[in-house]
């Protein structure tokens, strides 16, 4: 089989994370990742055997100052590369996608990019097949990504009239709390809808979706409350079995002490996850309520992690190595040990 070969760009949150899926496929080669960084974080990529590029020769001078072993610049990684994940910090990838288009290079942006970037914005449960020999895509952010994963198990049953969600949004990312974030006080934004509706159309310009968003003092991950407005009047067990649909939201039970994120991150330690991450969205099945035509649920996100199965099927429908969009999906999820049920 011949393996595409991947390039990382930006081996910060989510770089290492999408780096490391890619070597656990058997159909994906990583052939390098590019940075600007000296410290400890590019190490890893060293010491974990990644080929290292610096982002051209000045940060390479000081890559080398710093003893690191470096096999080039971004450019010489760009010749070697079927595609490229830009996984560089906000509004960064936006510059560096001239130098992708030179060379008629496939590539992924992430989610703090504008869907005009790409002009496709990507999740696998909803559009895979939109993707398909696209040069490149944009995988949507980690809370957009929750939002279109679940409504999207609700639209595919028949449910989803419209939807009202509110989001509590985690200050700064756990290991840059000593660095920036906000203590003892709350955050809104001020525009309603936050951007996370409208982002979540990009992908699916049918939904009816409003969100509103504040940020409160925690790093360990999102938290998510919905109201939708379904199609009919259903029990509580078609709902579950919409979500159920989803190969990529986990029903958990508040009742079996995952009654806040800091436990269900403890979960997520103790069945050895990498970084303890979470890929899944876990929604609890016994605090979801339906009353009539309304359905009322919560769910966590854990923002590190989320788009990495997203991340590897775009790299498949890009380079179009799997165009049946399931097929993908149980690749990746058993790659990365996807489950619906983390403990039974």
């Amino acid at each position: 089989m011949k393996k595409v070969k991947v390039a990382i760009n930006g081996y910060g949150v989510i770089g290492k994370r999408a780096a490391d899926a890619v070597t656990l496929q058997d159909d994906m080669e990583l052939i390098g990742v590019c940075d600007i960084i000296t410290d400890w974080r590019i190490k890893i990529a060293v010491k974990n055997g990644y080929p290292v590029f610096a982002f051209n020769d000045e940060f390479r001078k000081q890559m080398e100052n710093a003893e690191i072993q470096v096999q080039g610049n971004l450019s010489d990684l760009i010749t070697k590369a079927d595609i490229i994940v830009d996984c560089t910090p906000k509004n960064i990838a936006a510059k560096n996608i001239e130098k992708y288009k030179e060379s008629n290079l496939k590539f992924i942006v992430q989610g703090g990019e504008k869907h005009e970037t790409t002009g496709h914005s990507f999740s696998a449960e909803n559009n895979y097949g939109t993707a398909i020999g696209l040069q490149s895509t944009r995988v949507v952010s980690c809370n957009t990504t929750s939002i279109v994963r679940t409504l999207t198990a609700l639209k595919k049953a028949g449910l989803l009239k419209k939807a009202r969600g509110t989001l509590l949004r985690r200050a700064t990312d756990p290991w840059e709390s000593h660095l920036n974030g906000i203590m003892n006080t709350m955050v809104p934004e001020k525009d309603i809808p936050s951007h996370q509706g409208p982002d979540a159309q990009t992908v699916d310009p049918d939904f009816d979706v409003i969100t509103a968003a504040v940020k409160v003092p925690e790093t360990l991950s999102h938290l998510h409350y919905w109201n939708v407005e379904l199609t009919r009047q259903v029990s509580k067990e078609e709902v579950l079995e919409a979500f159920r649909s989803s190969t990529r939201i986990a029903l958990i039970d508040y009742s079996a002490g995952l009654s806040a994120n800091n436990a269900i991150k403890e979960l997520m330690l103790a069945l050895n996850r990498p970084y303890g991450d979470m890929y899944e969205v876990a929604l609890w099945q016994d605090m979801l309520k339906v009353e009539g035509d309304e359905l009322f649920y919560a769910y966590v996100v854990d923002n590190q992690a989320i788009v990495i199965p997203e991340t590897i099927d775009a790299i498949r429908a890009l380079t179009g190595i799997e165009e049946n969009p399931q097929n993908s999906i149980v690749k990746t999820n058993k790659s990365l040990g996807i489950k619906q049920k983390f403990y039974d």
